[in-house]
């Protein structure tokens, strides 16, 4: 019986950025900040991630971190203290950049860039400005963590200091940055003083959200960095994208480049995917991820069907051109920690977890999940340059007019067999595709496993979808 039918037409292509994919990607922070003191570590995971035979990502998000008050030590975990670039120096009385102090990122940086090729894109952003720059004297967040916690007189140092950085990492480095966002989630009561967890920065909307957008955007161009663009605001939700916007003067958006957002929340995600598509500016989704699970009875494949499903929502209904993960690794595993603290070890992996795979300190080793292999199936085929077509809740398809390659992805996530239709008529094929499917578990199951052929006539073909299983048609 045939579970449904999936037209994909023309109609249904995404038009944000003139209709083009700019790729997948992930945040760099806080996972290469733990690993990338270990060159085995940084090449195994730059290949896995971005290698043509691992992820093929092509987008790195660098956190140029603020650094906290060294006499601090309220940050537990042993991935997110991330150093800074600018340090008070008291034998000098003034402030002075180590180039060296976040050498663990910028390595992993630099391997990822390097496996990326002619793809790669780099965007730099910020979770908090410095603690000497902040109003509580701590990068983790303010007093009242609903108040801006950036000093009144500082959004011009501030803004030089990602600049500066910006500029170092492009020019002396020359790994070439394409877009720099200042902000993280900034309305928001996340962040606050002596928070275990992380940086973090509160800006309001309105006022203080485009004093720094304007004044990142002077610091870039005063450095004659004008193919850089600027990014703004990296909410935790669309709707708190949307209001951010709303408030953003005809100025700023003329100084915006791109509107990104996180996905955490999507109330209003369709509204804003609309608004920004009528206003013609490119959008995308720059972080989400949750340790969540979907499926029947799905055991290892409950978290990669989640992954798959949320991929599939976040860009139907918001038409981002570009989609990326918060990060491949959240879990350590080292008999040492890290810093004087204690790594968070392995989850189990027939529950939810964050990011796609696990490091070993200890052995060296990333050990990967089903939840790896099922963003794979979108990765590895839907590539920068292609359209992404929209399909339904459970299908997700792209078109290559360049070199005719169409990909639809599906999603089964029921226990029982599901057979869909598909009909591409417009496309006019009559040829082979063929089928790539992860499902089962690690030990035993199918890791995007080519397992056959599928033969479409007169614009159509049907497929039968194994149980909790993400699957990949690739027609040529």
């Amino acid at each position: 019986m045939i579970n449904k039918t999936i037209t994909l037409s023309e109609s249904n292509y995404s038009t944000t950025n003139n209709g083009v994919f700019q790729g997948w990607g992930t945040s760099l922070c806080w996972w290469a900040n733990r690993i990338g003191y270990s060159p085995v570590l940084t090449e195994k995971c730059a290949e896995l991630f971005f290698g043509d035979s691992g992820l093929r990502m092509n987008i790195m998000r660098y956190n140029i971190g603020g650094g906290d008050d060294p006499t601090h030590k309220h940050i537990k975990r042993t991935d997110s203290m991330v150093p800074g670039w600018l340090n008070y120096d008291k034998k000098s009385d003034s402030y002075k950049y180590d180039y060296l102090a976040d050498i663990n990122q910028l390595n992993v940086l630099k391997a990822c860039y390097d496996k990326s090729g002619d793809n790669a894109y780099v965007e730099v952003f910020s979770n908090s400005p410095p603690y000497f720059m902040c109003k509580s004297g701590c990068s983790s967040g303010g007093a009242d963590p609903n108040k801006n916690n950036l000093k009144d007189d500082c959004y011009d140092w501030f803004a030089e200091y990602l600049a500066h950085v910006t500029e170092y990492i492009n020019n002396t480095l020359k790994i070439k940055v394409s877009s720099v966002s200042p902000m993280n989630e900034p309305n928001t009561d996340f962040w606050h003083i002596n928070s275990e967890k992380q940086e973090g920065c509160h800006f309001d909307c309105g006022e203080a959200q485009n004093k720094i957008i304007l004044a990142t955007h002077r610091e870039i161009r005063k450095r004659n960095l004008t193919d850089i663009e600027i990014v703004a605001s990296d909410e935790t939700a669309t709707d708190k994208a949307l209001l951010a916007y709303e408030k953003y003067t005809d100025e700023v958006k003329s100084a915006i480049d791109r509107i990104s957002t996180h996905t955490y929340g999507t109330k209003k995600i369709d509204k804003l995917g609309k608004l920004m598509k009528s206003e013609g500016r490119n959008l995308w989704m720059s972080e989400t991820d949750w340790g969540d699970v979907a499926g029947e009875d799905a055991g290892e494949m409950g978290a990669g069907l989640w992954l798959a499903k949320k991929v599939i929502f976040d860009i139907n209904n918001l038409s981002p051109s570009a989609w990326v993960l918060w990060q491949t690794i959240d879990y350590h595993k080292s008999k040492n920690g890290y810093i004087g603290n204690k790594d968070s070890g392995i989850p189990d992996v027939n529950g939810g977890y964050w990011g796609l795979a696990f490091a070993d300190h200890d052995t060296e080793e990333i050990l990967l999940t089903k939840k790896y292999y099922s963003l794979a199936q979108f990765t590895r085929y839907i590539n920068p340059g292609d359209t992404i077509i929209h399909c339904d809740d459970n299908a997700l398809g792209a078109y290559n007019k360049d070199s005719g390659k169409l990909v639809i992805v599906f999603v089964n996530d029921k226990k029982r067999k599901t057979t869909r239709k598909i009909n591409l008529h417009e496309f006019k094929s009559d040829c082979i595709g063929d089928i790539i499917r992860t499902s089962g578990n690690m030990a035993d199951g199918e890791n995007i496993k080519t397992i056959g052929t599928i033969n479409i006539t007169d614009g159509e073909f049907e497929i039968e979808l194994t149980g909790n299983s993400v699957t990949t048609i690739i027609i040529n």
